[in-house]
């Protein structure tokens, strides 16, 4: 990942000011629930990842998802996210450094937690404002609840 303090001073500018139009939260919708060892996780990503015959992720950000079914290995996975703002080489060495569905299937074997979603999502991170991705995520909790996830893993890319 590339640090703010490497980017030339126009960039860095460029990336502060758009941190300045994220949206703002006013209240906390977190809510308490059931032992970490009885959920259902699964992994939503902006790390741009699909299984090899996928569709790749346009040249045009989007808030289009892919979906990846929880038997898929880490082996299967490949990146086609199009930001050039950080560094892929932790992928090449191992996917699960943005989408650890090996650490979650070892979660689940070891009673850490209570199971594997059969379904993931990934989206590519790129698109601007992050307000664009809310029609999505609505349509996301609906497959989420559909495979009984009560938990979601993101990792932000």
């Amino acid at each position: 990942m590339v640090r703010l303090a490497d980017l030339p001073e126009w960039e860095r500018e460029h990336l502060l000011e758009k941190a300045g139009e994220a949206p703002r939260f006013t209240s906390r919708p977190w809510v308490k629930g059931a032992a970490l060892a009885q959920r259902r996780v699964a992994i939503v990503t902006t790390s741009g990842v699909h299984r090899r015959g996928d569709r790749p992720f346009s040249l045009i950000p989007g808030t289009d998802y892919r979906v990846i079914p929880g038997e898929t290995r880490a082996d299967e996975l490949v990146m086609s996210h199009i930001s050039v703002n950080f560094d892929r080489s932790g992928f090449h060495e191992d996917v699960n450094v943005v989408f650890p569905i090996d650490r979650l299937k070892e979660l689940s074997r070891d009673g850490v937690i209570g199971s594997v979603a059969d379904f993931h999502y990934a989206f590519m991170g790129a698109a601007w404002p992050p307000t664009r991705f809310e029609p999505k995520a609505r349509e996301l909790a609906v497959l989420l609840k559909k495979d009984r996830v009560d938990a979601v893993l993101l990792t932000p890319v």
